[in-house]
């Protein structure tokens, strides 16, 4: 099974979407049990003139220190201060949000990674897809809505071990859940296209999707018999992507079956695929400009040595 998320790193900007963000990872901790949460704000780089620093030597830093305030204010008021979790927060002068990001959660050996998406703004995206390509650890993209509790997990199984561990992660907060009352259930959701040359086989365009639905029910099975479920309830929903576009025949379903959040397994960190850190699949559902929580399941510790070098770039 997956391990627990025990640390959980919140990035912070500064704006209206920090409250519900904050409040998010109050669910997050409760469901993990989570030992320490650390909200971290990256404060763009500012340069002063010689002259300035010189007359204000202190007003950089004084600007920092009622940054930090607002933070903490912030925390104490949309945080469920009454949980067990040990909160600490950090706030950062740098350009590049994500470098500060993922350099403390190496320090602090980070279980997940949770950041915010701002709906049609396009840096927010290419800070979510540096962090998604480098990370070590589960990465969580929260849009800007309002949340109560997950009802229902999206789970994309193309029966790899990588949607195995979404699948597993994603049995973890269920069963967490549902033992505090809730009822929580999780759709695994496989997609499946017809192959070029189908027609060799003597089969209409038709008969061959469901010889391959046929084939992915009979996978599905072999794939289960190797999970916990825990006793939360999965059901398999198998979609026909018919026009290639497999991200939103996932993005479709997840609309349709109402889905809390997606759950997607991250491209394994293997010397071959150290260059190729997450799949097309994932990388294109960070950049869909969507209203659905995305999590990206990697385990820990499993980071080929050119991920060192990547965040360095």
């Amino acid at each position: 099974m997956m391990h627990p998320l025990r640390k959980i790193l919140v990035g912070l900007d500064g704006s209206e979407l920090d409250s519900m963000l904050i409040e998010f990872s109050s669910f997050l901790a409760r469901t993990y049990d989570a030992e320490n949460v650390y909200f971290v704000n990256v404060v763009k780089s500012t340069n002063l003139p010689t002259a300035l620093v010189k007359e204000f030597p202190t007003l950089l830093e004084d600007a920092m220190k009622e940054r930090k305030k607002e933070m903490e204010k912030k925390v104490i008021e949309h945080f469920d201060m009454t949980l067990p979790s040990k909160v600490k927060i950090a706030v950062e002068q740098g350009d590049r949000p994500s470098k500060h990001i993922l350099r403390l959660a190496d320090k602090h050996n980070i279980d997940a990674i949770v950041v915010g998406r701002k709906q049609n703004l396009k840096s927010s995206n290419v800070v979510t897809q540096r962090l998604a390509r480098r990370a070590k650890c589960s990465l969580l993209i929260v849009p800007e809505k309002d949340y109560s509790c997950i009802c229902k997990l999206m789970v994309a199984c193309d029966f790899s071990s990588d949607s195995r561990a979404a699948l597993e992660e994603a049995i973890s907060i269920a069963s967490k859940c549902n033992s505090e009352g809730q009822q929580t259930q999780i759709i695994a959701l496989h997609v499946y296209t017809v192959p070029s040359g189908y027609h060799y086989a003597g089969k209409t365009y038709e008969e061959f999707g469901q010889i391959m639905e046929e084939n992915a029910r009979k996978e599905f099975k072999k794939f289960m018999r190797k999970v916990d479920t825990k006793d939360v309830k999965i059901s398999p929903v198998f979609a026909f992507d018919r026009n290639y576009d497999t991200v939103s025949v996932i993005y479709d379903n997840a609309m349709k079956l109402k889905a809390d959040c997606i759950v997607i397994g991250g491209k394994g960190k293997t010397a071959s695929t150290a260059l190729f850190p997450i799949g097309t699949n994932t990388e294109k559902l960070i950049s869909r400009d969507a209203n659905i929580p995305l999590l990206i399941v990697r385990p820990k510790h499993k980071n080929a040595g050119l991920m060192e070098l990547l965040q360095k770039i």
